[in-house]
């Protein structure tokens, strides 16, 4: 099998490629715009798992960057089984702080290229009767939160978008799974390395290895979606219905966290 990760250089990516070719034996098809760190990925997963490793360089936010792609892939006679959108980006702004380019870039990322890759790969996957699909969500889908206005809705796209399609795909045997974490260990929050730690001792953050490997079991079962942590699951009723005093004391309260 051959499976696509976007975003596969660093962080949850990297341990999704890491974790398929470990744990599933599947060939990759590195795709980030990270150059030399994928290649150096790339280098590493062929040698110590002996799969096969293709790096891609590309800058996925761009408007035709999902079409580029798959036609790449059916120039180079490559049938994608396993597509894992994952590639994304993050900040916490005040809307009208925030400059237009970087609004665009987020849209792009979580919006249209997952949508399209989608679209084009899904095809192929459903005129083959096989194949499968794994979108990055977040606990923020449900959250209505100062700061993250945009983020949380393109995550709120994904969810949505991705559990629907579900009902298209899942007859013609092709699963699409969507994973919903909350906070994940990783760089993308901009957190002080002091504080990513004490998050991770109080089990308020996952390290990406974990959600990685309960991930890929609900993808490979074909599931349609996936929360991991039962703190996670108590805790998403309330964020609907947050009330609004709590919403404005937290977020003076996490911003001083911020880098």
């Amino acid at each position: 099998m051959l499976a696509l990760v976007t975003g596969a250089s660093s962080g949850i990516g990297l341990q999704y490629a890491t974790a398929l070719a470990r744990d599933y034996h599947t060939d990759l098809l590195l795709v980030s715009n990270q150059l030399e760190e994928q290649k150096q990925v790339a280098l590493k997963l062929a040698e110590e798992y002996g799969v096969k490793t293709v790096p891609l360089y590309m800058d996925l936010s761009l408007p035709d960057a999902a079409e580029q792609l798959h036609s790449w892939c059916c120039g180079q006679g490559l049938e994608v089984d396993i597509l894992i959108n994952n590639a994304g980006v993050f900040f916490f702004n005040p809307f009208v702080e925030t400059d237009i380019k970087r609004l665009e870039l987020m849209l792009m990322l979580h919006v249209v290229t997952v949508a399209k890759m989608c679209r084009l790969f899904g095809e192929d996957m459903c005129r083959r009767g096989n194949g499968y699909i794994l979108n990055m969500s977040s606990m923020s889908a449900w959250m209505a939160y100062p700061g993250i206005q945009t983020y949380n809705s393109t995550k709120a796209f994904i969810y949505n978008f991705s559990k629907s399609l579900w009902y298209e795909f899942r007859p013609k045997g092709v699963g699409i799974t969507v994973m919903t974490p909350g906070a994940v260990d990783t760089a993308l929050f901009g957190l002080a390395p002091k504080y990513r730690k004490l998050a991770v001792n109080l089990t308020v953050s996952i390290p990406p290895e974990k959600l990685v490997v309960k991930a890929l079991r609900r993808m490979f079962k074909k599931k349609k979606w996936g929360m991991p942590g039962l703190l996670n699951h108590l805790a998403t009723p309330l964020l609907k219905h947050t009330p609004d005093w709590l919403v404005f004391l937290t977020y003076r309260w996490v911003a001083q966290f911020q880098k």
